[in-house]
């Protein structure tokens, strides 16, 4: 990749015109030596820039962000302690005053003319994120071309949405470096935007001059403030008909079914999706992503019905990436909403030794204890650990025809019956349809099918969706103490008899 953005360039193009006010002050004094003030003083002539890292704070689409980015042109964007410290001034800054940081790295890394001192920074900078990050802000990350070394492994990897230059070269060891310290090429196409996409560790890869786009979309939900709970209707429940446990699980398992993408297509705004665990692993059978159902924001896990199958089950990396999710939901005090619609998890040689169960166990204790508002959603099959593992929520809302259930019927009834042409019959004494897991306090609302989501998926979607921009926004109002008090009687009491009154 010949076409570089400069640091100057990359502002102008994602900023509104004439917004941009620098924060930069003269770089600290590193007292260099002779040849490296030199090389310094030739730096800041070929660049136009006196550092590595340019700051300061501006308009995008008329929200105030904070921005930092790297110019390559200096000393092939090397990090050394001027640097470093200007980095880390502009993020404390943004911290303080409450601002959205964009963050767009380029750069070889560490500059090796200050060594082991400049080294060291990177741990001042992924310090000054991480309390950033702490304080529930924001932070986005557009990684250039190139990014690798140190800056790639401390400012480079920590964003919340981390999106990537077409063509561009990411890695943690530089190519030049590799082949002069092993004496070969390091194997093509392995550190490039698209396959760090391929493999779950960037979001997108966007031109830059989508990024305003897309930052935009993802700061309004990040940075949403929900209506007042008066102002958001809340649907009324409708009568739902008494239909067999078999009828609702048939339905449930129609190819036209509508599943978590055209929930958002249909009923959420500002969607960004979001792209793998961040440590190396992605699996189609969960969708991430950021979005807003009415006013109220939420990060999604949906379970997709139509990137599952019997030969690419959901696998443990589905988990993992749901896991992330939760993480991002708990730094940025977001509602988290989770889609189950599951014919079951990975039954497999490679789930096993992947850590499925493990997967399991850590979505539940983190689902139970997370500190964010939860609602989670049944829309189509709730078959097994898989669905469980994303089921437990302050507020459960059900899709007429959807079901929990441990095993699929047909399984249970092998177990029971070791037939499965019981499945029917034992499908509807297990209490496995939306009816009865209300009455069982699993459920606290039903939306209706007329009399079936598949035959109107939009009117359903739409449906769906005012049910969760209602539920979302009185879980933003409701004490948060008394949410989490709520949410640990609710699961700690599941199935015992009530109370004396």
């Amino acid at each position: 990749m010949d076409r570089r953005h400069g640091a100057r360039e990359l502002i102008d193009r994602t900023l509104d015109p004439g917004s941009f006010t620098s924060w930069d002050e003269p770089p600290v004094d590193v007292r260099p030596g002779p040849e490296y003030a030199a090389a310094l003083a030739r730096a800041r002539e070929r660049s136009g820039c006196d550092e590595a890292v340019l700051t300061g704070e501006g308009l995008l689409r008329g929200r105030r962000v904070a921005i930092v980015a790297g110019e390559f042109g200096f000393l092939a964007g090397s990090i050394g302690i001027a640097a470093a410290e200007r980095l880390v001034t502009a993020v404390e800054r943004a911290t303080a005053e409450g601002l959205p940081l964009l963050a767009s790295p380029s750069s070889g890394g560490t500059r090796m003319q200050e060594g082991t001192l400049a080294f060291l920074g990177m741990v001042k900078i992924s310090a000054a994120i991480a309390t950033h990050k702490a304080a529930g802000l924001p932070y986005l990350v557009y990684l250039r071309h190139p990014t690798t070394g140190g800056v790639l492994a401390s400012w480079g990897s920590q964003g919340h949405v981390t999106v990537a230059e077409p063509g561009a070269l990411i890695g943690f060891l530089g190519p030049r470096v590799y082949e002069a310290l092993y004496g070969r090429e390091f194997p093509e196409g392995v550190q490039t935007a698209e396959n760090l996409y391929r493999s779950g560790l960037v979001d997108a890869v966007l031109e830059a001059e989508h990024l305003p786009s897309i930052a935009e979309r993802a700061f309004n939900v990040l940075l949403a403030r929900p209506r007042p709970l008066a102002e958001v209707p809340d649907p009324p429940d409708e009568e739902i008909p008494d239909i067999p446990a078999w009828d609702s699980i048939l339905r449930s398992r129609r190819p036209d079914r509508p599943g978590v993408r055209r929930l958002l297509r249909h009923a959420a705004n500002d969607v960004v999706p979001l792209n793998g665990t961040g440590d190396g692993e992605t699996d189609p059978g969960l969708l991430l992503a950021l979005a807003r159902f009415g006013d109220a924001p939420c990060v999604l896990l949906g379970q997709d019905r139509n990137r599952q199958s019997i030969e690419h089950p959901l696998g443990p990396a589905a988990l993992r990436e749901a896991r992330r999710g939760m993480r991002i939901a708990r730094e940025l005090r977001l509602p988290l909403l989770t889609v189950i619609d599951t014919p079951g998890a990975a039954l497999s040689k490679d789930a096993e030794e992947r850590g499925m169960a493990g997967q399991i166990a850590r979505c539940l204790a983190e689902l139970v204890t997370l500190e964010a508002p939860t609602v989670s959603v049944l829309l189509g099959q709730g078959t097994g650990g898989g669905a469980l593992a994303l089921v437990p929520a302050d507020r459960v809302v059900s899709a007429q025809h959807a079901w929990l259930s441990p095993l699929p019927p047909e399984g249970a009834s092998a177990i029971v019956h070791r037939t499965v042409d019981k499945a029917p019959a034992l499908a509807a004494e297990q209490g496995v349809r939306s009816v009865e897991l209300r009455a069982n306090g699993i459920v606290d609302r039903i939306v209706a099918e007329h009399d079936d989501a598949a035959d109107e998926p939009e009117e359903f979607c739409r449906r769906l969706g005012a049910a969760l921009a209602h539920e979302l926004t009185a879980l933003l109002h409701r004490d948060p103490a008394e949410r989490l008090r709520a949410r640990h009687t609710r699961y700690r009491n599941l199935g015992l008899p009530p109370g004396p009154a």
